[in-house]
């Protein structure tokens, strides 16, 4: 009788079951996420809503780190401060200055002459070597240049914004784009002045760009809510609401070369 052949079964055992361990992987990568967007979450929670602000318009603008491997928001956790480099603000009480100052009021009045009343120019000169150009873009009674409420630019407010970075995109500038509001509290729902006033300032800043002013012209892009009334007897006037472009020629340059 024939001996019956002799039959091996190799059976191949994978650790972790059909799919492998290859999913504790993934779902500890999952949790980690997890844990990391809580965190973020957490660290914007506990801010004040003008370091809210001075976030938003460091996002917008700048890398999201402000030193190699170091996260703003970690930054901001540990010390409890915010490295945001401003532009000093400006003299209350300057000299005014001929030339760069009435060219612009010229252009302001041939250009914009349906939109003139929401301009207006001061000409500043802190040395001999360094001239100053304050442009306010304010609102008027029943003339708004943003939807209420929002920072999105009616085509007013786009217009002079348009007209101003023809003029400048070429200059040999530094430019520093301010938002303000009035002084009336926030309504339920809407955004906080803090908010709404650094959100207008970087609308402003991205029509400049849009227009032809290059990013690197543009040092400074920040909010002041409703501290800094144009119409200081009246908080609520409707001119408090405005952008506010300070143009620096000369002595502002140096350094940036």
């Amino acid at each position: 009788m024939a001996t019956p052949p002799i039959i091996i079964k190799k059976v191949k055992k994978v650790a972790g079951g059909h799919h492998g361990g290859s999913w504790k992987i993934a779902y500890a990568d999952f949790l980690a996420g997890m844990m990391t967007f809580f965190l973020l979450m957490w660290l914007v929670s506990i801010m004040e809503p003008k370091t809210k602000a001075q976030v938003a318009a460091y996002f917008k603008k700048f890398n999201i780190f402000s030193k190699a491997g170091v996260s703003m928001l970690m930054e901001f956790y540990r010390t409890g401060k915010m490295d945001i480099q401003k532009i000093q603000p400006l003299p209350h009480e300057l000299p005014e200055v001929k030339g760069e100052g009435e060219r612009f009021r010229r252009i302001i009045e041939t250009r914009l002459k349906a939109l003139q009343e929401h301009v207006l120019i001061e000409t500043f000169e802190k040395s001999d070597k360094e001239k100053i150009i304050k442009i306010e873009i304010v609102e008027l009674i029943n003339k708004p240049l943003f939807r209420p409420g929002s920072a999105e630019l009616l085509p007013e407010g786009k217009e002079i914004l348009r007209v101003i970075a023809d003029e400048i995109k070429d200059l040999p500038v530094l430019i520093s784009v301010e938002g303000h509001t009035d002084a009336h509290p926030t309504r339920k729902g809407k955004l906080g002045n803090w908010e709404l006033s650094t959100a207008r300032a970087i609308s402003a800043m991205l029509e400049l760009e849009k227009n032809g002013v290059p990013p690197d012209k543009i040092v400074e892009v920040v909010g002041y809510a409703d501290n800094f009334p144009l119409i200081k007897d009246n908080p609520y006037d409707p001119k408090n609401r405005r952008i506010t472009l300070t143009i620096r020629f000369g002595q502002a340059l140096l350094g940036r070369e």
